[in-house]
């Protein structure tokens, strides 16, 4: 299975299509019975793997590894990932963008944010110029074989958005996304300037964006919808409740398992058999590579660290 075309086919038809934000393989797990489409959030990555805010903490190599297992147990479903800015370098960006390709992902998402990065929807962006941007964009684009790449700006001052957006949507990234849209009406005059390419807008709770429907979202031109919270904060809710509840029980479970009840070992255990139990997708070649002579831009930069 060609896990890029596949994204790109859903994208490509009619409506918005929705990727729900997982942040570990239980939530993942609960997620897969309702969608066929994941968001590897940054946000809520960095929460559940570190514990700590979304601001530049992540290493690569523990986003890949979570990327293979989640593809080890749900190998039909979209998988969209969050590479932030790359981890800094083009070079480790596109070392990045093969090895998540090789485990399966279906697409990533690279910001022109620079360090001290921030989540797309909190104050103090800082955004890199937009030519050195551009040429860690297009160093990406080389690098993979048909992954889905989705071209991010940051920026916050109106014009800036609308000049990025623009640049963005001509270059040969898949989708586009202008993150921390504070209206529809600016939806509205971004799809003007990003012409036909793809649109994707972020979700999530309490952030700077409206709250809209996919069908809203269809209506305004989106064609791709990045919940990326939904899972950890109904976690985060439903887990201060049960420790509330603990204590005032003074230490005595509730009952498990009875219809309408608490979940329980068996419910809990039946959902993860469902990871074993998938059928594996066929493998089918990716695309074949550029030759000798057209090595892609980063390939040097590649060769110099060994990968």
């Amino acid at each position: 299975m060609r896990y890029g075309p596949a994204l790109r086919d859903e994208i490509a038809a009619e409506g918005t299509t929705p990727l729900i934000g997982v942040h570990d393989m239980y939530s993942a797990s609960i997620a897969a019975g309702h969608y066929d489409g994941f968001f590897v959030s940054g946000f809520g990555f960095a929460a559940s793997y570190y514990g700590l805010p979304d601001i530049g903490f992540i290493a690569w190599p523990d986003m890949a590894a979570f990327v293979e297992r989640l593809r080890g147990a749900f190998p039909r479903h979209h998988l969209l990932v969050d590479i932030d800015d790359g981890y800094v370098d083009p070079e480790v960006a596109c070392h990045v963008v093969r090895r998540l390709e090789r485990s399966g992902a279906s697409g990533v998402i690279l910001e022109d944010q620079k360090r001290p990065r921030r989540c797309g929807h909190a104050d103090g962006k800082l955004v890199l110029p937009l030519e050195e941007y551009l040429e860690k964009l297009h160093q990406v684009l080389a690098a993979r074989s048909d992954l889905v790449v989705v071209a991010r700006t940051d920026a916050t001052e109106e014009d800036d958005i609308l000049r990025r957006a623009a640049a963005l949507a001509a270059t040969d990234a898949d989708v586009v996304l202008v993150d921390g849209v504070r209206s529809v009406e600016w939806i509205r005059r971004i799809r003007t300037v990003t012409g036909d390419k793809p649109l994707l807008f972020n979700q999530i709770a309490g952030g700077k964006s409206p709250r809209l429907s996919l069908s809203e979202l269809t209506a305004l031109g989106v064609d791709v919808a990045i919940y990326s919270t939904p899972c950890l904060f109904a976690a985060h809710r439903a887990m201060e409740a049960a420790m509330t509840e603990l204590a005032r029980a003074d230490g005595r479970l509730p009952a498990a398992g009875e219809p309408g009840g608490e979940i329980g070992v068996k419910e809990a255990t039946e959902l993860l058999a469902r990871n074993i139990a998938r059928p594996q997708p066929v493998p089918v070649a990716p695309a074949a590579r550029p030759a000798a002579g057209a090595a892609a831009p980063c390939a040097a930069g590649a060769q110099a660290l060994g990968v």
